[in-house]
């Protein structure tokens, strides 16, 4: 049997070719200026989580009102690029990019850790809270159910870049990523998409729309991080990580290591968040146009 699989990995002779689903980085090029599928896939993820977003803060007992969730988008578009990026540089590639700190900006060259991206958003939820004096935590739990957009299209966009794909093996849907090598790999890109995008996004419509989790301040955030914790770690035993992250000294990989404190945290948060219920208060009204 290990006979037979080797050679399969070896041949990759009956899998599918990534370059031939004719998939490209870049979606639209005119002269010079060029549009990529990982730039639509943040656009996309921000404007339809905004959409959402105003969906959810129209219901009864939101913790902000239309104007905050406008400003909020702008802070958290900001945190996550910037908090993506610089998690990335932090946790992933600390020397390559400090030897060429020129390259920490060029965001077009792929790079982002969500790991940053959510410490990022998380910062700018906080400035935006404390400046109108709102809730935090309870946005918090607002944001979190608009987040697996954007992670659904940032995984779909993975995939068409043909990067961060899996590990080697024989499963009948494996495929060929040339710039790995021959052999047959999980498409792990799609298995993100799948669990923290459409799962994720599954389990917290349900929780926010079925229940009242969104009056127990911190409870959808939590199960945010538990799904996405969860999903991350099952994930990395089929993603190649990056060379020298694979196994680190404690015998988990960076991915999963991350994963660790949102684990413990977010199920915290589950524990924790009834008996914060008595603390929602309504959001201020919105200021009188005709004043």
């Amino acid at each position: 049997m290990a006979t037979t699989i080797s050679a399969t990995l070896t041949t990759g002779a009956e899998y599918l070719r990534f370059e031939d689903l004719g998939l490209h980085a870049v979606a639209l090029k005119i002269g010079f200026f060029e549009l990529r599928w990982y730039s639509l896939a943040y656009i996309a993820g921000i404007v339809i989580g905004w959409w959402y977003l105003l969906r959810l803060i129209a219901q009864p007992g939101a913790p902000m009102a239309r104007r905050h969730a406008d400003d909020l988008v702008f802070y958290a578009t900001l945190g996550i690029l910037i908090g993506g990026r610089l998690g990335y540089v932090l946790f992933y590639k600390p020397a390559e990019y400090f030897a060429d700190p020129a390259s920490i900006i060029r965001v077009w060259d792929g790079g982002m850790s969500f790991h940053g991206g959510v410490i990022g958003v998380s910062l700018a939820i906080l400035f935006m809270a404390w400046k109108n004096r709102l809730h935090w935590l309870r946005i918090h739990d607002y944001v979190a159910c608009t987040i697996p957009f954007g992670l659904f299209f940032g995984r779909l966009a993975n995939f068409v870049n043909g990067e961060l794909w899996g590990r080697t093996t024989d499963v009948p849907w494996a495929m060929i990523f040339t710039r790995a090598g021959e052999e047959p790999r999980h498409p792990s890109q799609l298995y993100e998409a799948g669990l923290e995008g459409i799962l994720l996004f599954a389990l917290l419509w349900f929780m926010f729309w079925k229940t009242n989790a969104r009056h127990q301040p911190g409870k959808l955030v939590g199960i945010f991080l538990v799904g996405y914790g969860l999903s991350r770690f099952a994930v990395e035993f089929f993603r190649q990580p990056d060379a020298g992250l694979e196994h680190l000294a404690w015998g988990l990989s960076m991915g999963q290591t991350l994963t660790v404190p949102m684990l413990i945290g977010g199920l915290w948060l589950i524990a924790t968040a009834k008996g914060r219920a008595d603390g929602v208060r309504p959001v201020p009204a919105e200021p009188d146009a005709s004043a």
